[in-house]
């Protein structure tokens, strides 16, 4: 048992403000939207108390303590699809689960739960269905995960980033699904020319943004290495004028320089452990390569940023390839399955979107089409609209 969660004991009811629980984990993608959406409801309600329930495995058992919020961790695992026998212990761990959580609502009297998806999300939106708990269950993928699935008859409202989703939800939940888009950051000004300087590149020549998520993807690196070899033997026929930000992931950056340094690392090519500074980096590209997570493709629909998706094969119920499929299939994206990538088909796409400015056009308004830059916004006044009037000052519950 991870020896940062806390006992319920630790959380106490308090009667002047209003409590809402946030739960979702396991990944970044199911965990960010959960502390957006808790920051924008903050900042319409002053009385707002948010707790984060989440799993010990997950990248919350690092993130929430890191962040000072409130927090339980349970010890609670996703389903192995490849090991059937392996899911007793899961189940098992379920029921703890459930069991501490009911313990947890029972001593905070929270007024809503938010779900955003993921394993960690199940045992609090389970809860709120047994205690009769307004639930909101909001989905990032255009394939529903098996929490949203399950918690979505039980859901008041079903807040999805693609409207694909809402059809491959239960049948009977389909009336409560509606459109928002992913709570991403909103795009904002940003000087092209400090943005280029930041990075030590051109602010005259198109950027093509490469990244595989906070870690790196091992396969987009291998194509992107692929590529410059291809290009430095002149084996592959040469890239229009452009530059290229390449985030290979921290752990993966020294192998991938001292591989590349062989060949030459053009002076058109930048490559980075890891950006900090996304802001800039999005607002400089023109084209993006990435996996197809559905945190990144929203953050580049919102910013109007064509792409280049690779989905990751492994992903549960593949739910990369349907996010990648349905952004190109609007227009905003094209789907490169790992399985065909090579240095020459990027080359092929790179030279396809970028010396074709009415298509890069054309993606970039589809893309902005599809993007919802307000959704945590959106799905924040939504929130607050299911919660009741403050409570008085000075006054109990």
């Amino acid at each position: 048992m991870h020896s940062s969660i806390p006992s319920t004991g630790d959380l106490v009811f308090d009667p002047h403000r209003t409590t809402v629980i946030f739960s979702g984990g396991g990944t970044g993608g199911h965990l960010y939207p959960a502390l957006a959406l808790a920051e924008a409801l903050e900042g319409l309600r002053a009385d707002l108390r948010p707790v984060f329930v989440g799993a010990d495995r997950g990248i919350e058992a690092r993130v929430l303590p890191e962040r000072g919020v409130e927090h339980l961790l349970l010890p609670v695992e996703g389903l192995r699809r490849d090991r059937v026998l392996a899911n007793l212990r899961v189940v098992a761990l379920l029921l703890v689960a459930l069991f501490r959580t009911v313990a947890l609502f029972r001593r905070l009297r929270p007024e809503l739960v938010v779900v955003t998806g993921g394993y960690a999300g199940g045992p609090a939106g389970i809860v709120a269905g047994i205690l009769g708990i307004r639930l909101v269950v909001q989905e990032q993928n255009a394939e529903p995960g098996l929490t949203t699935r399950l918690l979505a008859r039980r859901a008041e409202r079903i807040a999805v980033a693609f409207p694909e989703a809402i059809r491959r939800l239960p049948r009977r939940a389909r009336s409560r699904a509606h459109v928002t888009g992913n709570p991403v950051r909103p795009p904002i000004a940003i000087d092209r020319a400090a943005a280029a300087a930041h990075f030590e590149l051109d602010p005259d020549l198109p950027v093509v943004l490469v990244v595989g998520g906070s870690q790196g993807a091992t396969a987009l690196n291998e194509a992107l290495m692929d590529l410059l070899r291809g290009l430095a033997r002149q084996a592959i026929e040469p890239l229009p004028p452009l530059q290229i930000l390449w985030a290979t992931g921290p752990t993966h950056f020294d192998t991938v320089v001292s591989e590349l340094e062989g060949e030459g690392i053009p002076e058109w090519v930048r490559i980075v452990g890891y950006i900090e500074a996304m802001p800039r980096a999005l607002a400089l590209a023109e084209v993006a390569i990435s996996r197809a997570g559905a945190m990144a493709t929203s953050e580049f629909l919102a910013w109007g940023i064509p792409a280049i998706l690779i989905p990751l094969p492994t992903a549960a119920a593949d739910h990369q390839t349907v996010n990648a499929r349905a952004l190109e299939e609007g227009g905003a994206a094209r789907c490169l399955l790992q399985s065909e990538v090579s240095g020459v088909r990027l080359r092929d796409l790179l030279v396809e979107i970028t010396g074709n400015p009415d298509l890069r056009a054309r993606m970039a308004r589809a893309a902005r089409e599809r993007g919802r830059p307000d959704a945590v916004h959106e799905v924040a006044g939504e929130l607050a609209a299911l919660l009741p009037p403050p409570p008085p000052a000075g006054r109990s519950r």
